[in-house]
């Protein structure tokens, strides 16, 4: 199942490298798609809670995203300010998902999936370290004009 997950994310990295973003998040949809999906499962949401929840959760997404662009040079007051809406959001999610532990699962499940895709984007570099090396650093050179 694990190596299912990876396969899964590397292709995804591979198609979403290849392709500008298409929606108004800048995610691009197939990663989006997967984030998707694997809270949807690491959360164990059913249909009912699914449609209280995303509505929630892209609330929230946009919120921290906004207040990203806002303090891209004071990491320090972005991170009191993201501290802040996580803590706002928990209780809506709480709301929604029953219990502080299926709450606090959500900004855990995240981390999960950024480290997953870092792991994926990381093993990606390496292989094709591996294979530029194999063709002789070739890989990545355009061709010389005669």
């Amino acid at each position: 199942m694990k190596y299912l997950l990876i396969a899964m994310l590397l292709c995804a990295a591979q198609i979403s490298f290849a392709q500008p973003p298409s929606d108004a998040t800048g995610v691009m949809p197939n990663v989006q798609g997967l984030k998707i999906a694997y809270l949807t499962r690491k959360l164990a949401l059913s249909s009912e809670d699914a449609q209280k929840f995303w509505p929630a959760y892209y609330a929230y997404a946009d919120e921290l995203k906004a207040v990203r662009k806002q303090n891209k040079e004071n990491v320090l007051q972005y991170e009191e300010k993201a501290l802040q809406i996580k803590k706002k959001h928990s209780a809506e999610f709480k709301k929604i998902l029953g219990s502080d532990e299926r709450a606090n699962k959500v900004f855990l499940a995240e981390m999960e999936f950024g480290n997953e895709i870092r792991k994926a984007l990381i093993n990606r570099q390496r292989f094709r370290e591996k294979v530029d090396k194999a063709n002789g650093g070739a890989g990545n050179t355009p061709p010389a004009d005669n």
